[in-house]
């Protein structure tokens, strides 16, 4: 159809694309909307409870009170049979790698990407033994793998966890000498190392015949510990323990 001079052409063909651009445009804020709105109210992911766990056990060695690391009694196998539980001495407020370790093992704990180890100091329930309880963290289990290797050396105690002892209590002659044997465990980002010897402080070397079970509960010891850092628990994003 030509036009007609002074005539104007109508509007409905551009009305109508207009009107269909806004049904468009509509429905794409609706998609939007909708996705955006499944995002935020759905749950979250098993992929990203697993990394908000992993997160949790990772800081638990800061977030942790000290007394929840290292439980104030710990259950263990007696030499004779049953239970018989270790108890608490102190916990030293130190947390630098280099201070907790000998300077042989420094260096790999170093390289590994270590981040701080707590200790504590046990006693057994006879009271004649005494065992240094070392908690060292690490960003990721590659590091924990790491550093157990460095530190793994057949139960020799030197070089590794250096002694903890508690001024006028029985276990203040407990010194780097007198450490007889050492374990090490690994689980997630965490290491626990043991060193043992007697309330006496009596060498390795003047200790004479050892029976191999004496010091065998520091590994029940060890295992408890490391157990309650590295197990994954539940998590609970609405607590401000967790980054979900």
């Amino acid at each position: 159809m030509n036009d007609v001079p002074g005539q104007r052409r109508p509007l409905w063909p551009t009305l109508v694309v207009a009107s269909a651009l806004t049904l468009i445009c509509a429905a794409m804020a609706g998609v939007a909307a909708s996705t955006a709105g499944r995002e935020i109210t759905r749950g979250p992911s098993q992929a990203e409870l697993e990394r908000a766990a992993a997160v949790e056990i990772a800081g638990r060695w800061l977030s942790w009170p000290a007394g929840r690391v290292f439980p104030e009694t710990v259950g263990y196998a007696a030499e004779q049979g049953g239970e018989e539980k270790a108890r608490r001495v102190g916990i030293s407020p130190e947390t630098r790698c280099d201070r907790a370790v000998d300077a042989g093992v420094r260096g790999a704990l170093r390289r590994a990407g270590c981040q701080g180890i707590l200790r504590a100091t046990y006693l057994d329930a006879l009271q004649g033994v005494v065992v240094t309880v070392g908690v060292a963290a690490f960003a990721g289990e590659r590091g924990a793998v790491a550093a157990k290797a460095a530190l793994s050396r057949n139960g020799r105690p030197s070089p590794g966890l250096r002694a903890l002892a508690f001024r006028g209590t029985v276990t203040e002659r407990f010194t780097s000498a007198g450490r007889q044997r050492s374990l090490v465990r690994q689980a997630g980002p965490y290491v626990v190392m043991t060193t043992v010897g007697q309330v006496d402080g009596r060498p390795a070397k003047a200790a004479g015949q050892q029976r191999p079970t004496m010091f065998a509960f520091t590994g029940d010891i060890a295992d408890r510990i490391l157990a309650d850092l590295s197990t994954p628990a539940l998590p609970d994003c609405r607590s401000g323990e967790w980054r979900c």
